[in-house]
């Protein structure tokens, strides 16, 4: 008769392997210092039996829950992509993610996570913006000596660790590209207020202007939130302005979509009377047309990164590594039809 998989023991799988309980609960864990046949042979026998650990029992045993938060404010496209990364590498080590959306403007926000907190025993808690800067949730999450990784954070490096790209070098690396085109009326749609990537894009492209000796016409910069309706809002404002852009770089890809959208509907030749850049590489910018130009954004390593750092740090250590980890990883400038030499057709 075959033995249900719930009710495989690790002794089991031990005995199966020949070798002790205590090695393969190192193997399930990850640990380091196993011998690779070793660790084939005992694999090989979870796989024949169907082992299932108990993870419940394996938190309890070695003080870990094997359970990551992913705190996030709205879902997205960027979640979507990061939350696919981050499961990835958390079924690579036997971890489970839990997201749980915020609302970061909510005056009940504190006590909301302090329920939750209350509920599950994190392992730790990679924070999406805005809420890798709230200081509520860092607040509290420090309280219960929970691991955090910020992702894109506002904040000095400190005492966690953060995972991002340099979203100002990015700004600079999207307006250099847009010079080097020849436009020099370059207008601008601000991202979300308050969050660290609105502030570096921003200051990367007024940099690089200044550093080409062209000025930054402020009529043409506008708040987007990183919201199509609002980015509907800024486009029209600058396209009408009596001296109108060649190009508009905006903080993400969806305000960008909304730019080609407004410009569309005002009669305008894409991309040929007007270029337009986004950032992030979001599935929007290869939906429309023109494809849009962009600075994509590793996510999913991101992610993985992030991830990583939680479940390489052990509890029973004294706080991170010296120095705190603070990752920056490569963003890529991804050129496609929406940006061209200003009046390309031009006589």
């Amino acid at each position: 008769m075959t033995i249900p998989s719930q009710y495989v023991t690790i002794q089991e799988v031990a005995a199966l392997a020949e070798v002790s309980p205590k090695t393969v609960s190192r193997v399930l864990n990850n640990e380091p210092g196993v011998h690779v046949d070793t660790r084939n042979r005992i694999l090989q026998a979870i796989e024949q039996l169907d082992y299932q650990p108990n993870v419940n029992a394996r938190g309890l045993a070695g003080d870990r829950s094997f359970l990551i938060g992913l705190f996030c404010d709205k879902p997205g496209d960027y979640l979507s992509e990061f939350q696919a990364g981050a499961v990835q590498r958390c079924r690579e080590s036997d971890f489970h993610l839990m997201v749980e959306p915020w609302d970061s403007d909510s005056p009940d926000v504190g006590r909301q996570v302090n329920t939750l907190l209350r509920q599950l025993r994190l392992e730790g808690v990679i924070l999406l913006p805005p809420l890798s800067d709230h200081p509520v949730i860092l607040g509290k999450l420090a309280d219960k000596a929970i691991p955090i990784v910020r992702i894109a954070s506002r904040l000095e490096p400190s005492d966690s660790p953060s995972v991002g790209i340099d979203d100002y070098a990015a700004g600079r690396r999207m307006t250099r590209h847009l010079l080097e085109l020849g436009h020099r009326r370059i207008g601008f749609i601000l991202g979300k207020t308050g969050r660290g990537a609105t502030d570096e894009r921003y200051r990367g492209f007024r940099d690089e202007m200044e550093a080409s000796g062209t000025a930054v016409d402020t009529d043409l910069v506008k708040p987007g939130n990183s919201v199509f309706a609002d980015g509907l809002v800024c486009a029209d404002l600058i396209l009408r302005s009596p001296s109108p852009p060649t190009a508009i770089f905006a903080s993400n890809d969806d305000t960008a979509a909304a730019v080609i959208s407004v410009a569309r509907r005002m009669g305008l030749s894409l991309p040929d009377e007007l270029s337009v850049a986004g950032f992030d590489d979001a599935p929007v910018a290869s939906m429309i047309w023109p494809e849009l130009t962009t600075i994509r954004q590793p996510v999913a390593a991101l992610a993985r990164t992030a991830t990583d750092l939680i479940i390489e740090h052990s509890p029973r250590r004294r706080g991170w590594p010296d120095p705190v980890p603070h990752r920056l990883l490569d963003f890529e400038l991804v050129v496609r039809d929406s940006t061209v030499p200003p009046n390309r057709w031009a006589s």
